[in-house]
């Protein structure tokens, strides 16, 4: 990496007391950054975005600063470290479903709040309705799914938006669902993820939170046996209602950190891969933290 380019991210990010001003909204995420195994350091880092440009209207997401390791402390160590100023100034953190993320939050930022993803919730959701496919398909074939197995036939139709379905792949939902009675359990699941699809598709936040409210009620609650991944859910979901509702109230997602997530991917392959974290961080905030016209300037 380039000497004088790196000396001078360091100086833009590091030493500068204005790199964190205005900042009011981030998001954070883990991110794999080698895939080598051993030399004593962490395969992830903690990605920590600034979203404020993005709810305002301004600009792009700007990364302000990647540490090593994924973990409440990371995070928590990175906020306390910062000026008192700046973390009451914070009002809403995005994360995924990692819990330690949520712990971090509630203890060094105690006055914002922290919004889980819609796609993470989402994704969630499709995993155990895929376990439900897969644990039925085994209980009704006694094997995995193979071609021309009924639920097998159906894995991508499941996680289709209902709305965005052809009626040719609605029949064939409605067949393969109907061919044994033990496909219930999969349906049933089915129902409820596409009811928290509705949810976030609700152009009414208002009604849309509500609904959303219902759905965690009615999956934590009065199940039937036989849908134990739905149970899972349930529980899971019921845990992180607070962050999952909130989005309906601040409208702050992950996205703009996934697609970081993604810039960074893309900045890994160029390079053939990083060998010194240091070195990656530094080439990362020039790629995404948008300093590369004032490092040019300079």
């Amino acid at each position: 990496m380039n000497t004088v380019a790196a000396e001078l991210t360091r100086e833009l990010v590091f030493n500068s007391a204005g790199h964190l001003d205005g900042v009011r909204y981030l998001g954070v995420d883990e991110h794999k950054w080698k895939h080598r195994r051993g030399q004593g350091e962490a395969d992830f880092v903690t990605v920590i975005v600034d979203l404020t440009p993005v709810i305002d209207g301004t600009g792009p997401a700007r990364l302000l600063d990647m540490v090593a390791g994924r973990s409440a402390a990371v995070l928590t160590d990175w906020l306390g470290a910062k000026d008192p100023n700046f973390r009451s100034r914070v009002k809403v953190m995005a994360m995924d479903g990692f819990a330690g993320y949520h712990t971090a939050t509630a203890d060094a930022l105690p006055a914002a709040r922290a919004v889980m993803d819609p796609f993470h919730v989402v994704h969630l959701a499709a995993d155990k309705l895929t376990l439900c496919r897969q644990r039925v398909q085994q209980n009704t074939c006694g094997h995995r799914g193979r071609s021309g197995d009924p639920l097998f036939g159906i894995r991508r139709i499941l996680l289709t938006r209902t709305e965005l379905l052809t009626p040719r792949q609605k029949a064939k939902l409605d067949k393969a669902l109907s061919a044994h009675d033990a496909h219930a359990a999969v349906e049933v699941t089915a129902c409820y993820y596409q009811d928290l699809i509705g949810a976030y598709a609700n152009p009414d936040r208002r009604a849309g939170k509500l609904a959303m409210f219902k759905c965690l009620k009615r999956i934590r609650s009065g199940l039937p046996k036989g849908l134990d991944e739905l149970a899972q859910l349930g529980r899971s979901l019921w845990k992180r209602r607070h962050e999952i509702l909130a989005y309906f109230d601040v409208g702050v997602s992950n996205g703009p950190v996934e697609a970081i997530n993604g810039r960074l991917e893309h900045l890994r392959g160029i390079a053939l891969g990083f060998r010194n974290l240091n070195h990656y961080i530094l080439r990362s905030l020039i790629h995404s933290g948008q300093l590369q016209n004032r490092i040019n300037a300079l």
